[in-house]
C-alpha cells in the first residue's frame, strides 16, 4: 500500500491530518436534521478539514473537524468476523474492507440503531473509498437515503501533520 495509506490506516497510536473537503447534500428539512442528529457535516464546498485519529486497543476515534462542524465517529473491527463497525452516535454501519490496488472500498454490509438492525434499504446507498493521488491521501463518502435522497457526500484531500 502506499504510503499515506498506510500512515493514515496503520497501527500508530495518534494521526493528525489536513486538507480539504467538498461537502454536498440535500437541503430539505429531514436531510438538514439527520445531518444534525448523527453529527455530519454540513454542505459547503472548498472547507478546510482536519482529521484526528486516536488508537487504543483497536478501536480507532475518528474525529473530523469541518468548517460546518465536528464528526466524531468510532471505528471496530467486529469479532470473529472481516467486518468494521464505524458508530455515529445511535446508528452503526457495518463495513467489509475491499483493497484494490491502492485504493480501500468500504463495502457496506448492515446497520443498526441502538443496536437493532436496520433493513438494507435504509442503508444501501452508501459509496465510500479512500486511496492516493498526487503523493495525498483522498477520499470519496456518498451517502443515499430512500425518501431523502443524498444525506451527505464529502471528498477530498488529507495530508498527515503528525503520526505518533
Amino acid at each position: 500500500m502506499a504510503p499515506p495509506l498506510q500512515r493514515m490506516h496503520g497501527d500508530t497510536g495518534h494521526v493528525l491530518a489536513r486538507g480539504v473537503a467538498d461537502v454536498e447534500g440535500s437541503t430539505h428539512l429531514v436531510a438538514r436534521c439527520l445531518r444534525r442528529k448523527l453529527g455530519l457535516p454540513e454542505p459547503g464546498l472548498q472547507q478546510p478539514l482536519e482529521v484526528n485519529i486516536e488508537r487504543h486497543a483497536g478501536r480507532e476515534i475518528w474525529t473530523r473537524r469541518f468548517a460546518s462542524g465536528q464528526m466524531r465517529t468510532v471505528l471496530d473491527r467486529v469479532a470473529n468476523t472481516a467486518l468494521f463497525g464505524e458508530r455515529f452516535g445511535v446508528l452503526t454501519l457495518y463495513f467489509a474492507l475491499q483493497r484494490q490496488g491502492d485504493v480501500i472500498a468500504w463495502q457496506p454490509r448492515s446497520a443498526s440503531i441502538f443496536g437493532v438492525p436496520l433493513p438494507r434499504v435504509f442503508f444501501g446507498g452508501v459509496l465510500a473509498y479512500c486511496g492516493v493521488q498526487d503523493g495525498r491521501y483522498v477520499f470519496h463518502v456518498d451517502t443515499r437515503l430512500p425518501l431523502v435522497g443524498r444525506l451527505v457526500a464529502y471528498r477530498g484531500w488529507l495530508e498527515i501533520v503528525d503520526g505518533r
